[in-house]
């Protein structure tokens, strides 16, 4: 089978050989003897995640002080929302 690389460097496998490979969005490539080689990857959020906080090289510290941030600012936020919600409507005259 023969697939086209495009102007912008992509590629489109055949059906007939994704159909095959099931729900795959992503491939590790590599080239061996002047070959490339797609193998099926399927990433998990979570595993993305990671990789990607590898690849920033943030370590485990750096996240517990973002979480711990995030819940701090989400928790303000909640309290002005909630007073509002329990104060009694006045009336206008």
């Amino acid at each position: 089978m023969l697939a086209k690389l495009t102007s912008k460097n992509q590629l489109t496998l055949p059906k007939s050989v994704t159909d095959q490979l099931g729900p795959v969005q992503y491939f590790e490539v590599q080239l061996q003897a002047g070959q490339v080689l797609l193998t099926p990857v399927r990433i998990q959020r979570g595993d993305a995640v990671r990789a990607k906080l590898a690849e920033l090289e943030l370590g485990d510290e750096v996240v517990a002080q973002a979480i711990a941030f995030a819940s701090k600012a989400a928790k303000a936020a909640v309290k002005p929302a909630a007073k509002r919600a329990t104060r009694k409507p006045t009336r206008s005259a």
